[in-house]
């Protein structure tokens, strides 16, 4: 088949490679517009835009796909299909009605269940113990489509989003290019999604990664592994933030009030409202991220002093 591929973001990566080195004859792909980036705010073009220069395919960067220059250009590639992964906006029916197999999304997780733009964040921070990635055909319902194929993970008690989505990026890829084979060979067929069991995933703020340290130390631990890397779970001291990164609960270790701080030679465990838990690496405003335990050193905490 003849594919344009659609996304944005490093994640989408492996599976444009895939589709590139596949059977299916890539001829375009669709990405964001350049943006802003770094201290300088200079226009940065996508990695997939990037990764489409270097495979010699157009490049299409639409301001929206409703914009009509995008979509007379797109109907000149003539795509049978479009695989989107992470692309980043929403596509109006016009450009849905554009390939004859439509616009197949590759989405990580197992739909009905976490359908919106954070899903492994969201199935972390809920503790999940299986995740996985779907392809569907996409229709103007967000994330509703009929699915083609499924994939599952299991989430491993370490994982932050980023060792998540990373696993899922790469087994997705394989995913996606077996969808777009049985939908070349006549042998896949889409099935409607389950009215049950349906959850929503939306963005994940920076507000919502502020620390409550009166939550169980298994709560606090997921809520930070689900904002690592992005956007990066905090808290306060002083009324400067600290950014945190993975916690390790220690029931072990005696019983703190939340948010107060115990600081030992080579640990700093921080209270919850069930064990304390010990921090790993954190970064103070305006500082280079280190080990907590170097970062308390230099800081010379009081006794009971409390984070938040």
């Amino acid at each position: 088949m003849r594919v344009v591929f659609a996304g944005t973001p490093e994640v989408a990566l492996p599976a444009l490679d895939a589709i590139a080195t596949s059977d299916h004859e890539l001829v375009g792909v669709v990405t964001r517009p350049d943006a802003p980036a770094g201290r300088g705010r200079r226009l940065v073009a996508s990695p997939v835009a990037l990764r489409g220069e270097e495979l010699g395919v157009p490049v299409l960067k639409p301001d929206h796909p409703r914009d009509p220059d995008f979509q007379a250009a797109l109907r000149d590639l003539a795509p049978d299909c479009c695989p989107v992964v992470a692309y980043g906006a929403l596509l109006p029916p016009s450009a849905l009605d554009i390939p004859g197999h439509g616009w197949v999304n590759l989405h990580f997780s197992v739909l009905p269940a976490w359908r919106g733009a954070a899903p492994v964040q969201h199935a972390l921070w809920a503790g999940d113990e299986v995740t996985g990635a779907t392809t569907f055909r996409i229709v103007r319902e967000l994330d509703a489509g009929p699915v083609f194929g499924v994939m599952t993970e299991r989430i491993r008690d370490t994982d932050t989003a980023g060792d998540l989505l990373g696993r899922l990026a790469e087994g997705g890829a394989g995913l996606l290019v077996a969808t777009l084979d049985g939908l070349a060979d006549g042998s896949l067929e889409a099935r409607a999604q389950q009215a049950e069991g349906v959850s929503l995933a939306p963005k994940i703020t920076v507000e919502d990664a502020e620390i409550d340290w009166r939550e169980p130390a298994a709560a606090v631990d997921r809520r930070v592994r689900a904002c690592t890397p992005g956007p990066g779970a905090w808290s306060t001291l002083d009324g400067q933030r600290l950014k945190v990164g993975p916690v390790v609960p220690d029931p072990g270790h005696e019983r703190l009030e939340p948010g107060v701080l115990a600081v030992s030679k080579n640990a700093v465990h921080v209270g919850t409202a069930t064990a304390p838990v010990r921090l790993g690496r954190v970064k103070a405003f305006g500082k280079k991220e280190m080990p907590a335990a170097d970062w308390a050193r230099g800081v010379r905490l009081a006794e009971g002093t409390r984070l938040g």
